[in-house]
């Protein structure tokens, strides 16, 4: 073995320990297909008494961040601004935890859409692409048959329906039959639905549709409850599953391998004080070998060879009747494009 072999074997192995897969076998790293992950966050709740559900998006939305789905493949829909209610003691921030350590709203939030936009309708809209004309990019969800998509949902709901705005209802039947028209036109390759509300495992009864894995904050009947209360702000800044949710996510790194299934458990009924429930009868692959970083990450795959490769003979010039042609004589001038060209 010659130092070049010894070389690429070292290589080989670092990367492998680095990835923690103990065999290096390509069927370990790519099993989910996807080439992109796109997140849609929604808080549906008004009013600064359900200041936690804002929060709960809010925290999401810092984790699918933090884990690499950038601001461009992230739909944010919040139906309230608590960091500028006037009764938010501090102002242009909010917090998940009464310690005040982190401000999930911080100076880099993109909230796609706020306030009275968000709506039943939009919402579907955006699921389904049918936006109109003059929508802004910033504002479609731009999935493909390739993408791995996140959506969590946090409001008050009941069974088989998550109000929005306290105005409207989205129920179980719409929110199945969106997903399925989301197959139809490819515009998903595996889905995972998170909802965090009272009642939030009757949103789950209507799917259909192939390849989506639900995960409920409660079962029907039961109440999802909130975590804490911050004495300085005056009300609840989290929800109990979202809190637990979030204290896993923390110790995810974007090439971590905690799974799906590792991930259902991380709120048991003595922590919640409900029924995390889930749906995983339509997903095609085993929750305990699916990454959560699949969904929560983005992550780009990248294929190896331990077989030697060939580099191609380079020759300046092209084959015509047989004969290669020299082209480095020809004086051929290039130049760029202008960045504002001028019709």
């Amino acid at each position: 073995m010659n130092l070049r072999d010894v070389f690429v074997v070292n290589v080989c192995s670092i990367f492998c320990l680095l990835l923690s897969y103990g065999d290096c076998n390509n069927s370990e790293f790519f099993q989910s297909n996807h080439t992109n992950n796109w997140a849609v966050i929604v808080d549906t709740s008004r009013f600064w008494f359900n200041y936690r559900h804002v929060a709960n998006a809010l925290s999401f939305y810092r984790s699918v961040k933090r884990l690499g789905i950038p601001d461009s493949q992230i739909i944010l829909m919040l139906a309230d601004d608590m960091a500028c209610n006037p009764r938010n003691p501090q102002a242009a921030s909010v917090y998940n935890n009464a310690n005040e350590e982190i401000d999930v709203y911080g100076d880099d939030v993109e909230v796609d859409y706020r306030g009275y936009e968000v709506t039943v309708e939009n919402f579907i809209r955006v699921l389904t692409g049918r936006l109109p004309e003059n929508t802004p990019r910033s504002k479609r969800l731009l999935t493909d048959e390739r993408s791995n998509v996140l959506i969590y949902m946090t409001g008050h709901g009941g069974d088989g329906f998550l109000k929005f705005q306290d105005t409207e209802e989205l129920s179980s039947d719409e929110l199945g039959d969106a997903f399925g028209q989301m197959y139809e036109k490819l515009r998903y390759h595996e889905m995972l639905f998170i909802i965090d509300t009272c009642q939030a495992a009757s949103m789950l009864h209507r799917f259909y549709s192939p390849n989506v894995v639900g995960i409920a904050s409660s079962r029907v009947g039961e109440d999802s409850l909130s975590h804490h209360i911050d004495p300085a702000i005056g009300v609840y800044v989290i929800d109990r599953y979202t809190y637990y949710a979030l204290e896993f996510l923390e110790r995810v790194k974007s090439q971590g391998t905690e799974t799906l299934a590792q991930f259902f458990a991380v709120c048991p009924r003595e922590k919640c004080k409900s029924t995390v429930t889930t749906r995983t009868d339509l997903f095609q692959r085993d929750p305990r070998k699916v990454l959560v970083t699949d969904f929560f990450g983005s992550v780009r795959n990248i294929e190896y060879s331990m077989d030697p490769v060939t580099p191609l003979q380079k020759h300046h010039g092209s084959a015509v009747d047989g004969q290669i042609k020299d082209e480095s004589a020809d004086n051929i001038s290039y130049s760029y494009l202008s960045q504002f060209p001028s019709f």
